[in-house]
């Protein structure tokens, strides 16, 4: 999928343009709306294409602090700050 700090946007069937947060595993990438980023999506990609699961924002914000401590264990700070920075702005 992408490197963590390009920005991309996919379009939902029903809820219209999503806003890629972050890597989640290989192949599933959590994503939420555009401009309320109230609804979190978790999308798969494989060979049938993308495959939207709706996810709560509990859920979604667990993701995102997983992502920051393997990015953090990985050695990643660039990376880190970025995805900091996103989840400041999406969750406080």
């Amino acid at each position: 999928m992408n490197p963590e700090n390009s920005e991309t946007y996919i379009n939902h069937p029903t809820w219209g343009l999503l806003y890629r947060i972050c890597m989640v595993d290989d192949n599933q990438e959590l994503f939420t709306t555009l401009y309320a980023q109230r609804l979190f999506f978790l999308v798969t990609n494989d060979t049938k294409g993308l495959k939207f699961k709706p996810i709560g924002r509990t859920e979604a914000r667990m993701l995102l602090e997983n992502r920051l401590r393997s990015l953090r264990r990985a050695g990643h700070p660039r990376e880190y700050d970025s995805l900091h920075s996103i989840f400041q702005r999406t969750f406080q």
